[in-house]
């Protein structure tokens, strides 16, 4: 049996003639960027998301940056980003002159660490980013409450997490502004590179549309130097096509988790934790496991195609090696680093092959 990662030919059979439609309505009104399908797909977005505001722009790794540029953050400031994450978070700290501070994660959750944040925080602190890693929330009640304490703006990257619910509130909802990726293989993806942003702050949303479109505020009226991060109109439209099916699929997700965590109960693995306040989308489903590369070799062979999402914390890679860190410094995410496997999943997958891929898993474990 084969086992894909993630299958996107799958998804898109399933929807292929209402999105073979859209497609080609994009292309009969020449609607290539901008224009009323991408208005439409922000609002339907923002009204998804429990937002007052949604900003469609170019990519997910555009949208950090730019959230953080509209929320105030810039040269000679520091934002606090967990260690274990994507390189997009801090990636985008720095490109807007700030400096990233990395902070730990919780052992069993991977989400940021609040009492970390706390130990981090400096007189140019101005902001903190969690993220929502692997579908799970970030634990927002202490996080927030830090924030507040300190005055910190909190941008929240939701890249992985579409959907996912802190006790009863959306994701992207907490913060000052959000994040977002509909990168292809993201829970709600694009048919290529796109990103957008969610505030409940009018101020913030104005700035964000200036920024996108060359620092202009209409025609030809440039305030500031912005850039070009505008979501094209076929984007625009694969999203607003799978929009409607977001919530059917991330229950199959959900499902999925279940099926996952009732056959590996006794493994003796570490599978992911769910807290009962929170709605987990698992974009990714992530297990613990020793002799990763062996077991991942023996499972390839099987027809499993698994990954490891991230090899390596953020402080240990070469673009952050000038910051001196130490193993110690960050003890979870280091000790995590060679144990972490990312089965597969999408909503597509059906029981059979979750069974085949923990009978290959626990035959090569137990």
């Amino acid at each position: 049996m084969k086992i894909p990662f993630v299958d996107l030919k799958s998804q898109y059979h399933s929807i292929k003639s209402e999105m073979d439609q859209a497609i080609a309505n994009i292309i009969e009104n020449t609607a290539f960027v901008g224009g009323k399908v991408v208005k439409d797909f922000e609002e339907a977005f923002a009204q998804y998301s429990g937002a007052k505001h949604c900003v469609a722009c170019a990519n997910g790794t555009d949208a950090i940056e730019i959230a953080l540029r509209a929320i105030g953050v810039g040269p000679g400031d520091e934002v606090i980003v967990p260690a274990s994450t994507w390189i997009s978070t801090a990636e985008a700290v720095s490109t807007v002159g700030a400096k990233p501070v990395f902070a730990e994660v919780l052992p069993k959750l991977y989400t940021i660490d609040a009492a970390d944040i706390e130990r981090k925080i400096s007189d140019k602190t101005k902001a903190i980013i969690p993220v929502h890693l692997y579908g799970l929330p970030a634990e927002m009640d202490e996080i927030m409450e830090v924030a507040r304490r300190h005055d910190l703006k909190v941008m929240e990257d939701c890249a992985q997490a579409h959907g996912a619910t802190y006790k009863g509130q959306k994701v992207g909802t907490f913060g000052d502004a959000a994040s977002f990726s509909f990168y292809p293989g993201k829970n709600l993806g694009a048919y290529g590179d796109a990103g957008g942003m969610i505030t409940n702050h009018d101020d913030v949303a104005e700035m964000m549309r200036i920024i996108i479109d060359h620092g202009q505020k209409g025609k030809h009226n440039h305030l500031i130097e912005g850039r070009n991060s505008r979501l094209d109109g076929i984007q625009a439209a694969v999203l607003t096509v799978k929009l409607k099916h977001i919530e059917k699929w991330t229950e199959a997700r959900i499902a999925n988790a279940k099926a996952y965590n009732a056959l590996l109960e006794n493994s003796g693995l570490t599978f992911p934790v769910i807290p009962d306040y929170s709605r987990h989308v698992f974009h990714l489903y992530v297990v613990q496991i020793d002799n990763r590369e062996q077991i991942m070799e023996n499972l390839g062979s099987k027809g499993i195609a698994t990954g490891i999402h991230y090899p390596t914390p953020l402080p240990y890679l070469k673009a952050y090696e000038h910051y001196g860190h130490a193993p110690s410094d960050f003890p979870v995410s280091y000790g995590q680093m060679d144990n972490i496997l990312s089965l597969p999943m999408f909503p597509e997958l059906t029981k059979e092959q979750i069974s085949y891929v923990c009978d290959a898993l626990l035959s090569v474990t137990v």
